[in-house]
């Protein structure tokens, strides 16, 4: 395929088509993919969930993802292995995928985005912005993707039949051009696909943990200013901050053990510009705060005005500036839930 460009004297100007190992690494192709999801497949986006994810034999899955309808995708880069390495790997993999369980892949899930009480069924919901009526069960199906500059006539035809007996095999090609002026285009085409005892153990590599300036400089003026807040009430109270790859949790401290209270997004996240609670996840899971006490914090929180239900837990979005008062509400909810979790201890 030849790709041209328009001058403004209306001549065309040809990209030159370039090999990708010239100047890039696999590793770029899967930075692209991961940060790029919505092209990946013919019918719709994919929830990235784990990067290099460690199967039961010690290999390791490019990218794991979930579609919309919660089945487990498997994406393969081709690399320089032959059509029946490639293959072998993929059926491999998704043998692997297809054995994991929702605890499980929520805990690839926590695992990539270093946030150690992400609920997987709201991430996804979320994700794929889910109506209340639409429910959805885990890894009911799996599919596979393969990813390569040039997907060989043999992987094509295993790929359909493989197809035809019931596994959906997806495999795409892509191009990578560049102009004299260095400008690049990137080009992808799907060639195929446009028609026993679980692991005990799984483990998935980890994005980088954002730092406190990137992400209050990613947060607006609203919202930069609750969290800042948030943060200066850390500080003041010995309250432990972990830092995830887009935002960050508040924790209480109980004898060395970090109870989550709530978990801080940035705009260009899932969740938007958001404060999520955590009382029916950290606080309940970990804490000996009794059930009616947890009842109470979840009144008080609604109480403000601020919080809204969201799934199991209240969410605060923050898509305005907050006046004095109910700066001073949040702050005191969250001191309340910071003495109660005190008052009764860990499980």
């Amino acid at each position: 395929m030849r790709v041209f460009g328009i001058q403004s004297d209306g001549r065309f100007s040809e990209y030159v088509q370039t090999p990708f190992q010239v100047d890039h690494e696999e590793k770029v192709l899967e930075d692209w993919l991961e940060s790029n999801p919505d092209g990946i497949v013919e019918d719709g986006r994919i929830l990235i969930i784990g990067r290099q994810v460690v199967t039961n034999f010690g290999g390791f899955i490019d990218l794991l993802g979930l579609d919309r309808e919660g089945n487990v995708v498997v994406v393969e880069l081709k690399r320089d292995r032959t059509p029946r390495d490639t293959i072998a790997q993929a059926l491999e993999y998704v043998s692997f995928a297809g054995q994991l369980d929702t605890d499980q892949l929520e805990g690839i899930l926590r695992s990539y985005l270093n946030d150690e009480s992400l609920s997987l069924a709201e991430h996804h919901r979320e994700f794929f912005q889910l109506g209340p009526e639409e429910a959805v069960a885990f890894n009911k199906d799996q599919r596979i993707v393969i990813v390569g500059q040039r997907v060989t006539p043999e992987i094509r035809q295993t790929a359909t039949f493989l197809g035809s007996k019931g596994l959906r095999v997806t495999c795409v090609e892509f191009t990578f051009f560049q102009a004299n002026d260095g400008t690049r285009l990137f080009s992808q085409e799907i060639v195929v696909g446009a028609e026993s005892e679980k692991p005990k153990q799984v483990s998935s590599g980890s994005l980088p943990v954002v730092t406190e300036d990137a992400f209050l400089a990613s947060a607006d003026e609203s919202g930069r200013a609750v969290f800042t807040r948030i943060l200066e009430l850390a500080k003041d109270r010995a309250m432990p901050i972990h830092w995830g790859t887009k935002g960050f949790s508040l924790n209480v401290n109980v004898e060395g053990t970090h109870v989550a209270v709530c978990f801080v997004y940035p705009p260009d996240s899932v969740y938007k510009q958001t404060i999520r609670t955590t009382l029916r996840g950290g606080v309940e899971k970990k804490s000996a705060v009794p059930k009616k006490q947890i009842q109470t914090l979840w009144e008080q929180a609604e109480a403000t005005g601020l919080f809204v239900p969201a799934g199991r837990e209240l969410k605060c979005e923050i898509t305005r500036a907050l006046s004095e008062s109910e700066m001073n509400s949040l702050v005191q909810w969250f001191e309340s839930v910071e003495k109660t979790v005190k008052k009764y201890g860990l499980k």
